[in-house]
Order: C-alpha cells, then structure tokens, then sequence
C-alpha cells in the first residue's frame, strides 16, 4: 500500500509574496477553488495580520472551498494568532501555521535571543493556538541551517505542545539532497515523539535544488510537501507543485502517492501564470511551452515513431492536448512529413524531397517555420503574397466611430480605402473588405501574449469564413491591432491561393 503525501500549496501566500503577483480577494477565490479542483489537502490562504486584504482573503477563501484544509500564517505572537482564529472561523477545516527561527543565525541577528527563548516561545505559540484550533503546524524558519540536535530538541518540545505538523523549511534554498534528507531522516530517528505529527517540507529554489530536496524529504520520511504553482515564491521561488506531482507519479519505486489530478496541472499552471502576470518560462519542467517541443531531427524521428523514446510522460497526462513539432533548420524529413500531413497535404516520395531541399533554405533564415509558412512553401508562395499591406492608419476618438485608413498592395496595384467601426480592428477589417469589395466573416480571434516585458508580442489568430469555407490567419506585431490586421490579410491569402476569392 502506498503511503500518503499531502500536498500544502501556498500559492496565494507565499507565492503571491513575488513583487508584481498580488491578487484580488476574487482573484485568490477562483485560485483557490481552481486547487480544490486540482486535489490539495491543504491551501494556505493568507497571513492575516499582515494586511486587511489578507485577513479578507482567508476569510472569504474559508467559505469557498470545502475539501481541502485552509491553513493561515501567523508568527509566534499572540495577535498574530488571535487574527487568524478570527480569520479561519468559517473554515470547515482550519489549522495555524506558527513558527519561528530555528538556527543560531536567526536566533542570534533575527530575534536577538537565546535557544532556550526560542523553545519556550515556541512551545507557548502552540498551545495558545490549540486553544482555538486544533490542527497547528509548527514552523522552524531556516531548519536547513540549524543545529541538528536543537532542531530536534526544539520538534520534540512542539509536539509535546500539541502541533499536528512539524515545518522544516530550507528557507534559504542551501541544502544538497542528501543534506536536507538527512536532516528528516535523524528528525526521525531522534524525536522521540515525532511519531504523533506529520512532517512537512518546504524548500526554496535559491540553488535549483527544491524539488530534489522536497523529494529526498518524502524519501525520508516527510509526508507533507510545501509547494506553488508554477514554483514561485520569494526570491528564485519554491518548490513547483507540478514537478512533486509528476516526480511522484511516475516513480512507483517510491511508493507514494498524492490527491493531484494531474490532467489539470497545465491549465491550472496556465491560469496562476496570466492572473499573477508571471510568464512561465520556455523549459519549465512539466508546464512550460517546450516540456514537449521537439526541434531537433534525431529527436523528432524518434519521438514520431514510439513517443517514449523521448517522452517520460504524455502531453495528456499534465493536460497538455499533443506534443508539438518546431520545424527548424535541424528539423528532419520525418518531421516535415509529419506536419505536411497534419495541414491536409499528401506529397510522393519526390514532391516531399523537393520540398524538404526548399525547406532547409527558408528554415535557416527564419528560424522557425509556422505552418502559415510551411504552406507557403508547398505551394511555392515564399515570395510576394498576393496581398501586401502596405500602410494603416488608425484614428481613435468616440469608442463606437473609431477610423481607419488601409493602404493594400493587391497583386501589383495599390489600393487605399477608409471606414469606421466599433473599435480600431472593427475599423480596419471593414476597410480591407471595401478595397476587396467582398464580405468576408471574421468570426474569431484569439490573441495570446509570446513575450515579456516592454518588449511584449502578441500572436493574433484569426478564423474567417468564405463561400462556406473556414480560413485561419496568424499574425505577430508589438501592435495588437497591426497584429490582427495581418492575420487577417494572412488568412485572406488563403482564400487567394485556394482560388475562391475574385480578383
């Protein structure tokens, strides 16, 4: 029988302690019933005395949800423990989260006292808290750095207080593997009481290394692991929930098991990355862009004929629909055929040699082929487009008369045309369809953010319809309105090349 990790995420705090990822007390609902969903044992809804935003949140996020364990953060003070009693009263099941510094480091520059301060402050906290709630997890503040006999000292004197779970955070992200696995294995060993709580661990990423270190402390005996979404946190974050997840999952060795349902950790990764506007990078391990990306053609090949040659997991089994194959100048023929394939297109052993000698030429100067661009290329259409456009000036005012002049390069003869809108791509959509004269339906658009910063992309795709026919067009500009322009003309010269659209 496996044994039971319970997963405490503390996204909504101490992931929303990163600057620029605070939340609404709304926000942090939707957040928390998205955990719910998700399957954690424990959210970790606030630190109520710090504000009256997070005193509300944990109020409100109590009412909310209904599974999981909501779980607030005092210090070991009684008004800090007073607010979160008040501020968990509607949970169906609450617990405090106190604790203090537990190495000399802390004790001594932090707190300026003693050992003996620390153990009696702690002890006082957690019966005070037990007072008002009987779940109290204890939290020993830089347990990577302590001396391991007080640490143990400490742990034992807590639960002989009534702590239901013990916290031996590496706060600083110091600790290798094997360190921080030894410090839960003597906790073990040495606590002689360590048997009535559970242990929990919460590692920060200073080092690269909290995962790893929250995985060696479940080796050792943890049966909580800390975690956020996405792994951020202070600094260089915390623990990412998906990997532990994942890592657990798919080593059976390990003989453990969590609530997760691992299918909604994508758009749950997806959801906490645009609501806390902190991009998820690239290669993230599980949830980034690329986790199951494959450009290179070795890699390609093999992961098109059995995916398990490079794939430890499937797409789906994170919530990710497919894998994707980036078409790069390194990219094989396999790949190309593949893709080929996926537009529609059906070439001979021939057609596909051909075109795979004209793909290796456009690839090295653009870097990576879109499949806009691949069907340009199986049509022999990477030169001039029949439709170019040429200038667009937008003229905002009234929200409901916005203008907008289009300048078309249409096969060889320039052409301008005026009209108005609701809004600026309203305006611009309406005065290509004047120059073209034709009525086109442009029924969709979705826009997604591929960059960062000042530097900030957005990729417009388009869904147009034609004489019953659907179309799609992509475009990517700093200007999300010049960026929606040209996924509509991108898609018009579709319509073009499939000939249904008159001159």
């Amino acid at each position: 029988m496996k044994d039971k990790i319970y997963v405490f995420d503390t996204t909504l705090r101490d992931g929303e302690q990163v600057p620029g990822c605070q939340l609404t007390t709304p926000e942090k609902i939707v957040v928390a019933k998205a955990l719910e969903e998700l399957g954690v044992d424990v959210i970790e809804a606030g630190f109520p005395i710090s504000s009256p935003g997070d005193f509300k949140s944990v109020v409100e996020i109590s009412k909310a949800v209904t599974e999981p364990i909501v779980c607030a953060l005092t210090r070991a003070k009684k008004e800090d423990i007073d607010s979160a009693t008040e501020a968990l009263k509607y949970a169906k099941r609450g617990r405090i989260h106190t604790g203090l510094g537990s190495s000399d480091i802390h004790i001594k520059h932090k707190f300026g006292s003693t050992r003996e301060q620390i153990v009696e402050q702690a002890v006082w906290a957690v019966k005070y808290a037990k007072k008002h709630i009987e779940d109290i997890e204890f939290f020993a503040e830089d347990a990577g750095r302590a001396d391991l006999p007080f640490l143990a000292h400490l742990i034992e004197s807590v639960i002989s207080a009534g702590a239901t779970v013990v916290n031996i955070p590496d706060t600083t992200g110091y600790c290798m593997p094997h360190m921080y696995g030894e410090r839960i294995k003597y906790l073990v060993e040495h606590v002689k009481n360590i048997h009535k709580a559970i242990i929990s661990v919460h590692c920060h990423n200073d080092l690269g290394l909290a995962s790893a270190n929250s995985v060696a402390g479940l080796m050792n005996g943890a049966r909580q692991v800390e975690v956020t979404i996405n792994g951020i946190g202070e600094r260089a974050g915390n623990t990412s929930l998906e990997e532990v997840a994942m890592i657990i999952q798919l080593h059976k060795d390990l003989n453990l098991e969590t609530n997760i349902k691992s299918e909604k950790l994508f758009p749950m990764s997806q959801m906490v990355s645009k609501m806390m506007k902190m991009p998820v990078q690239a290669n993230k391990a599980i949830v980034g862009k690329n986790a199951f990306a494959h450009s290179s053609g070795i890699h390609q090949d093999g992961v098109l004929k059995n995916p398990e040659n490079y794939e430890i997991m499937k797409p789906t089994d994170v919530g990710i629909p497919e894998m994707s194959i980036v078409l790069t100048a390194r990219s094989g023929r396999a790949a190309l055929k593949h893709r080929v394939e996926m537009l529609g297109y059906t070439l001979t052993k021939e057609e596909l040699d051909n075109l795979y000698i004209r793909f290796l030429d456009f690839a090295d100067t653009h870097k990576e082929i879109d499949d806009s661009g691949l069907e340009d290329l199986i049509n022999n259409r990477t030169s001039k487009k029949p439709i170019d456009l040429v200038d667009l000036e937008v003229i905002c005012g009234n929200l409901n008369n916005q203008q907008a002049t289009v300048t078309l390069n249409v096969e060889g003869e320039t052409l301008s045309a005026t009209s108005s809108g609701t809004g600026p791509i309203d305006a611009s959509v309406k005065a290509i369809q004047k120059i073209l004269n034709k009525t086109i339906d442009f029924s969709e658009m979705n826009v997604q953010s591929v960059s960062g910063g000042s530097h900030e992309n957005f990729k417009v795709y388009t869904h147009i319809s034609y004489e019953g026919k659907q179309y799609t067009g992509i475009g990517l500009n700093p200007d999300i309105v010049l960026s929606s322009v040209n996924a509509f003309i991108n898609a018009l010269n579709k319509v073009y090349y499939s000939f249904v659209l008159e001159k």
